[in-house]
């Protein structure tokens, strides 16, 4: 397993450690006051009214995200709405964000009291101490994939790895039902991958075994697969007639495609892969009656319904979407972590010639 400190030069980038480095070290982080850990895993019948007083006392909630401002705002307002309290959303890259989080902690600022970004990011946050584990009603609503061993984070949406195709370039008959279908002659030169999609490329190696799995890559390389960077993109290219059939790209984007009116579809071939976004509680935070109280929401009915009107694929079990009733497994955020470089290499040799991409939406 890497060091923590070489997990962070990896992930962040020179410039983020520099500024990490800069904060003097004898300004360690104090640990939080045993009332808000207690808070966090209250679980007493006066739970809501509890939070929600606490919340109203301390006026806002402070949160940093990944998540795009426009399926971001139909949820804040949701909130504010609800229970009158004040949302400070500060969204940029998951990278960014971490980097801002840790060179505060370093510095002994504690500014945010919720952290929403996807399971990579949310695992650095875990292991740099920067979340305690909590609880929440809908966690019985949550698939146990959902959850992370040390529970410090919980997914509260997924992004599903599918292939796409075009309806006017793919007859229905031809469509893949499995990934072997996918090394058929038929494909050759026609599939669209992602530059950056290593992630899922080592999940569905380590689930065929990684000696079928590898194997299976070699031959799909083979047939000179079509590489473009951003997953959103290549549905648009898939839409647009450019590429007939994308072999990964997120279920929820060819939703929103197909609603409006283009000639794409998805279907998720087994095992189907999951990234997860997920939500966590600050350590340190200044807020957290409104921190609690905000996970919460976004973990109900209410902030599911609000995520998948947005075309997002909810985490809760208890509410119907169609782009979630299939098997599927967890990518692992820690594997994700501790065996990049590995899987990194192998896939940009396979795909990349040899080069490396950042990861992007």
């Amino acid at each position: 397993m890497h060091s923590t400190w070489a997990l962070v030069l990896r992930k962040l980038g020179l410039a983020a450690a520099a500024c990490l480095l800069i904060a003097p070290l004898a300004r360690s982080a104090p640990d939080p006051a045993a009332a808000a850990g207690a808070l966090y895993m209250y679980q007493g019948a006066d739970r809501d009214a509890k939070l929600a007083a606490g919340a109203r006392k301390e006026g806002m909630v402070s949160i940093y995200t990944s998540l795009n401002p426009k399926d971001a705002a139909p949820i804040v307002d949701a909130f504010e709405k609800k229970y009158g309290i004040k949302v400070v959303l500060w969204r940029a890259s998951g990278e960014k964000m971490v980097q801002r989080a840790l060179t505060e902690s370093r510095a002994g600022r504690f500014t945010p009291d919720v952290f929403e970004s996807d399971g990579v990011e949310m695992e650095i946050l875990a292991r740099e101490k920067l979340l305690r584990e909590f609880a929440s009603p809908s966690f019985a609503e949550l698939p146990p994939g959902a959850f992370p061993a040390h529970r410090q984070y919980v997914a509260d949406r997924f992004n599903f790895f599918t292939i796409a195709y075009n309806t006017n370039l793919v007859r229905p008959e031809d469509v893949p039902n499995t990934y072997q279908d996918l090394l058929l002659p038929r494909w050759a030169g026609k599939i669209g991958i992602e530059a950056s999609d290593s992630d899922w490329f080592a999940a569905l190696v380590k689930s065929m075994g990684e000696k079928e799995g590898m194997a299976y890559f070699h031959k799909l390389a083979q047939g000179r697969p079509q590489v473009r960077t951003g997953h959103t993109l290549i549905s648009e290219l898939v839409a647009a007639g450019e590429i007939p059939l994308a072999a990964a790209v997120y279920n929820h984007a060819v939703e929103r495609l197909a609603l409006s009116g283009a000639p794409i579809k998805w279907k998720a071939l087994a095992p189907t892969m999951a990234r997860p976004g997920a939500i966590g509680l600050a350590r340190n935070a200044p807020h957290p009656h409104a921190g609690l109280l905000f996970a919460d929401f976004m973990l109900s009915r209410e902030g599911q319904e609000a995520i998948k009107a947005r075309n997002r694929v909810p985490a809760s079990s208890a509410v119907d979407s169609t782009l979630n009733k299939f098997p599927f497994q967890m990518i692992d955020p820690a594997i994700v972590l501790d065996e990049s470089e590995k899987w990194e290499k192998s896939w940009a040799d396979l795909f990349l010639n040899g080069k490396t991409v950042k990861k992007t939406d």
